[in-house]
């Protein structure tokens, strides 16, 4: 019985994609529309992510200083291992995963709310189509988003130089020398790849979550809830695939 709600879910999700780009909304309002969302989930987003990227790196860095007891493994090791560990899975994973919280609670809380309050509903009496206006700017906004996770990828190298040249743990050549060891550029790409797609499934399952849900207030928080667990869940299982598929 589970199963046949899951699938079902499923079911009501793709035809939920594609009814968002059915019957677009004029470009003047759309126009308004996502330079407010690019406001709502990327600039508002960017001090967050900053702070969490600078100081995740560092903690990298030093986590790796510390295990690195050998006298005979080189100290440039700790840039080449902080590069890696910053570009192929801290910033756009991890990142995306917090993201999940803070841009996916407030996308299923806001249109949970216009739910409840029967603006949808209202959209749809005047021949809007509601799906095309709430969650299309959406989309678009976060077509930005490996913008924030190049932020992310920068900061955390620069915290981990930081907490490595100013820790006393290596010198600073030797961790840039690290940093720039063996450096493959399609491991950028991978990323943003990884990138644009977290930012289809944060624009989309919460929107998903907040559109569809019954109920009042109390529905809601549960509705913000459910969505973050099923984006986390999304973004750890299209992690996997798409490494599998690009690195493997």
């Amino acid at each position: 019985m589970m199963l046949v709600r899951y699938l079902s879910q499923i079911g009501r999700y793709f035809l939920m994609l594609k009814e968002i780009f059915n019957k677009q909304t004029k470009w003047p309002v759309m126009k308004n529309l996502i330079f407010k969302e690019i406001d709502d989930l990327i600039i508002d987003s960017l001090g967050i992510v900053c702070f969490i990227s600078f100081f995740i790196g560092g903690v990298v860095a030093i986590q790796t200083a510390l295990n690195l007891t050998n006298p005979l493994i080189p100290k440039y090791l700790i840039g080449f291992a902080t590069r890696q560990s910053v570009i192929l899975e801290f910033a756009p994973t991890f990142i995306s995963v917090i993201m999940a919280g803070k841009m996916g609670s407030y996308i299923t809380s806001s249109i949970g709310t216009m739910r409840v309050t029967e603006q949808i509903d209202a959209l749809e009496v005047m021949g809007v189509n509601s799906l095309n206006y709430l969650v299309f700017p959406k989309i678009i906004a976060l077509l930005m988003y490996p913008f924030v996770i190049g932020i992310s990828m920068f900061l955390g190298i620069f915290g981990g130089w930081l907490a490595c040249a100013y820790g006393g743990f290596s010198t600073s050549q030797d961790f840039i020398q690290g940093a720039q060891m063996e450096f493959i550029p399609f491991h950028i790409t991978y990323a943003f790849i990884k990138t644009l797609i977290f930012a289809m499934l944060l624009a989309t399952i919460p929107s998903f979550h907040g559109y569809y849900m019954k109920g009042g207030a109390l529905e809601v928080g549960k509705a913000s809830t459910v969505s973050f667990v099923w984006t986390s869940v999304c973004i750890i299982l299209f992690n996997y695939i798409l490494t599998q598929l690009l690195l493997g």
